[in-house]
């Protein structure tokens, strides 16, 4: 089974499930995030970190509802970790940092707060809360910190259960094309 094949079967078997108490599945969540970075134009690694950047809610095994019990699951970390070993940075580093780009827009934005859902405030907390100043500076400092905001960004408008999307099959392409040769 190639890489594309596997990552399009695990978000198509393990994304069907509800994200959290979000109003869509895991799936519809990606599809709508991949398709707001696509209409923005975004390079197909960002499309595909995008599409990916909460991987890790689908592999790790602390069950559907770890937010509510008041577990952290690390899924940016489990996911960056699990897709280094066929993407490079440009695709791992923005899946990797889009928690931190939560805390960052927190810090510096005050509008930004009021996007988040419930849900989202939830895991904020779990998270670590609004970076300090000092935090916001090392982390707008990393490389492909301002992909991560984009993906931050996308991801909180992709939670409409009446949005339209492509299908998975669109992002095959966008996969294939991101993947280390």
């Amino acid at each position: 089974m190639s890489a594309a094949d596997r990552i399009l079967e695990i978000l198509e078997t393990s994304g069907a499930e509800q994200y959290g108490d979000e109003a869509v599945s895991q799936l519809q969540h990606a599809l709508q995030c991949a398709h707001l970075a696509e209409c923005s134009g975004a390079p197909d690694p960002l499309v595909v970190a995008a599409l990916l950047h909460d991987f890790g809610h689908l592999i790790h095994k602390l069950g559907e509802d770890a937010a509510r019990r008041g577990i952290d699951d690390w899924h940016e970390v489990l996911g960056r970790k699990y897709l280094a070993r066929w993407f490079d940075e440009d695709v791992t580093a923005p899946i990797g940092l889009h928690v931190d780009a939560k805390r960052y827009l927190c810090a510096t934005d005050p509008a930004y707060f009021d996007t988040l859902s419930p849900a989202s405030v939830r895991s904020l907390e779990l998270q670590g809360g609004p970076f300090s100043e000092a935090g916001a500076a090392a982390f707008i400092a990393q490389p492909y910190a301002q992909d991560a905001l984009a993906v931050r960004r996308w991801d909180e408008q992709a939670k409409d259960p009446e949005a339209v999307t492509p299908g998975l099959d669109r992002y095959r392409f966008h996969i294939e094309a991101a993947i280390r040769n």
